[in-house]
């Protein structure tokens, strides 16, 4: 391939990358099935255009390639599930819940601001809990439907919880 071919079919393609950025912020509104279902099939539509189309012109064309983000790809912040954690023996799982819901809006907020908001309210009450108990059970309450959330909530800085409309 010609170095001006390259140039073109990389600027579609870049084009093609923030559509489907825009497309997937549209997915994130959808109901909890059709988010999972139509998030899967776009993260299987960019890694093939990653990695069959773009890479190819890349290696050929280096200096086509954008700069990377100067920011950390998402990480996973706590590997803690539901079924290792120990409340404290004064405080249920309802009462967890409670408090929970209590700082939780009907708007999108990052996980990691619903662990700092749940954290705060429990230092309030004088209850000794972390926040990898607080983001377990946020997972838990997406998992089971309670709340929505979008993305996988132990990336507490990449991933969105809600109450349900």
């Amino acid at each position: 391939m010609k170095r001006e071919q390259a140039v073109r079919i990389n600027d579609y393609l870049l084009k093609a990358c923030t559509a489907l950025d825009q497309a997937r912020m549209a997915i994130a509104g959808l109901g909890k099935a059709e988010r999972i279902k139509l998030g899967d099939w776009l993260d299987d539509i960019v890694a093939a255009l990653e990695d069959e189309v773009l890479l190819p012109i890349y290696e050929q064309y280096p200096d086509l390639e954008p700069p990377k983000p100067s920011w950390e790809p998402p990480t996973i912040s706590s590997e803690l599930t539901w079924d290792e954690v120990l409340l404290p023996p004064s405080v249920t799982d309802q009462q967890f819940d409670e408090i929970i819901f209590s700082v939780m809006k009907p708007h999108w907020r990052k996980t990691a601001m619903m662990v700092f908001l749940v954290m705060d309210r429990c230092k309030e009450l004088g209850l000794p809990i972390s926040d990898e108990m607080i983001a377990a059970r946020l997972k838990v309450l997406a998992d089971s439907d309670r709340i929505e959330g979008i993305g996988d909530p132990r990336m507490w800085f990449h991933s969105e919880v809600r109450l349900k409309d």
